[in-house]
């Protein structure tokens, strides 16, 4: 490719930077809200069925912090159904608003009965906010 010794040198770094470059924008192409949606709605579930309040609680809008603290959002859930797994069946989007489709299996807490898990599915909306999907909490 190159003929003398000099472009020989001079060439190949130039070469090689321009791939790496190249690699390294392709890693940086945006994020479709479809897939952000789905890590962070996975790592909203993952956080609750493993009783990471704190951590779930970080996942929902600002607006929503602003307005309920930790401890009014860890009173919110009361003892009816452990959720033992759940997964994400599909997302939605619009323009600034997603519908991600859950599956959440519960162990529903009925005094002398056993009856396993139960799977449900939920429709929760996420929210574009300052660049960010974040979970949409009732208040």
């Amino acid at each position: 490719m190159f003929k003398s010794p000099l472009a020989r040198l001079v060439g190949t770094p130039i070469i090689a930077a321009a791939l790496l470059l190249s690699a390294g924008c392709a890693s940086l192409s945006p994020v479709k809200p479809e897939d952000a949606v789905q890590q962070r709605a996975d790592a909203y579930w993952r956080a609750r069925t493993a009783g990471q309040v704190e951590k779930a609680y970080e996942l929902l809008s600002p607006s929503y912090r602003k307005l309920r603290t930790l401890e009014q959002y860890r009173g919110q859930f009361g003892s009816g159904a452990a959720i033992t797994g759940a997964s994400v069946v599909k997302v939605a989007c619009e323009a600034e608003r997603c519908t991600a489709r859950m599956r959440l299996d519960a162990k529903p807490a009925l005094l002398g009965v056993g009856l396993g898990s139960i799977a449900t599915h939920l429709d929760e909306i996420w929210l574009l906010e300052d660049g960010q999907w974040w979970r949409h909490q009732d208040l």
